[in-house]
């Protein structure tokens, strides 16, 4: 059996390369080091333990003697997790299972009655978190590019291993306070309830969401963000106009245009309204533009399916102009016409809302 010498770090009275300069004078210095085990033994005392450690390894240490998260007499032996991680970050297998690090965080937790701090690398609650905007519109890009390129190889800004790796989920990977961003929002939404929101809607939204942050000082969830967009976007509540109906048939003057007949509630009384234009969304609008007293027009227009199936509901987003500036609107339906005539309705009620301010 060969022998092993431990080289204790135990109060990091140097610097990492200097410690990393006498593993290698040992390794080279020492007879029979064929028959030799170099074995590091690493404190954090300087917060450099890490450091220290995998520069020794690059020296040629053979064995590390560490603790889970760094467990140990003042601030504790190299964490023998984080060490395994960084070197699968760099493609070294550790030769460690960390597949299920929650597991291994609730055996710590327990055993030693310590807890571990949100920001511990790789297994705190916040360490695959992104709060800051810029943060959250790389993380969210990085996913998109990760995804359409259908690669094993993981490539995420800001997320140095995939959360999965380690049974972590990526339902928190993007939180909501008061330094996100649009591009954090548009993530939650997509990941969550399957939004794809166009990017001019991403900006318009994310000020009210920006406006709830700042009002409270604290984290937004998603599912309140989800039920701000459909209050603000889709049920409206209170609103002044709701669209019911509608049927078009073509205009016997003008070749090529139709005239819709829509039938909705104006203050909860039912209206008829007519307009022509060159399909059901240019004639809808036409005629709610004819009703309001305010032009109105088509800028933008979007949509996608919700779920899967014959029966699956659509969304439609409409981003309208008017001469004081430009709106969106969302409508959900089965029926994808009239989701888009729903979205028509929504913006012309935020627009109407805005013009009586």
């Amino acid at each position: 059996n060969k022998l092993i010498i431990n080289l204790p770090s135990t109060v990091e009275m140097s610097t990492p390369n200097i410690y990393a300069d006498r593993i290698e004078w040992m390794c080279r210095n020492l007879d029979n080091r064929e028959n030799l085990i170099i074995s590091l033994h690493p404190h954090n005392d300087r917060g450099t333990g890490i450091a220290t450690t995998e520069l020794g390894l690059m020296a040629g240490a053979d064995r590390v003697e560490g603790t889970l998260f760094g467990n140990g007499e003042r601030t504790g032996n190299v964490d023998i997790v984080t060490l395994a991680l960084n070197m699968y970050t760099q493609g070294v297998d550790p030769g460690m299972d960390c597949s299920d690090i929650n597991r291994m965080k609730d055996v710590y937790e327990y055993s030693n009655q310590l807890k571990i701090p949100e920001r511990h690398p790789y297994v705190g609650e916040l360490v695959y978190t992104a709060f800051s905007g810029s943060h959250q519109d790389a993380i969210n890009k990085g996913m998109k590019a990760l995804k359409k390129a259908n690669t094993p190889h993981w490539e995420v800004p800001y997320l140095p291993i995939d959360p999965a790796d380690v049974g972590r989920s990526y339902e928190a990977i993007i939180r909501i306070n008061s330094q996100s961003g649009k591009g954090g929002i548009a993530y939650v939404l997509q990941a969550d309830y399957g939004l794809n929101l166009p990017r001019n809607l991403q900006i318009e939204f994310s000020q009210a969401i920006q406006a709830i942050t700042d009002a409270e000082g604290k984290e937004v969830p998603a599912k309140r963000i989800y039920e701000r967009f459909l209050e603000t976007y889709v049920d409206q509540p209170g609103a002044r106009l709701k669209f019911l109906d509608h049927h078009t048939y073509p205009d016997t003057e003008v070749k090529g245009r139709r005239v819709v007949e829509a039938v909705i509630l104006d203050h909860g009384k039912e209206v008829t309204i007519t307009g022509t234009g060159t399909g059901p969304i240019d004639g809808f609008v036409d005629a709610l533009s004819r009703h309001v007293g305010v032009a109105m027009s088509v800028l933008d227009y979007s949509e996608h399916s919700l779920q899967r199936g014959s029966n699956a509901s659509a969304i439609s987003y409409v981003e309208m102009e008017y001469p004081g500036g430009k709106l969106f609107g969302a409508g959900i339906n089965t029926n994808i016409v009239a989701a888009s005539l729903e979205a028509v309705t929504s913006a012309a009620n935020r627009i109407v809302g805005r013009k009586a301010r």
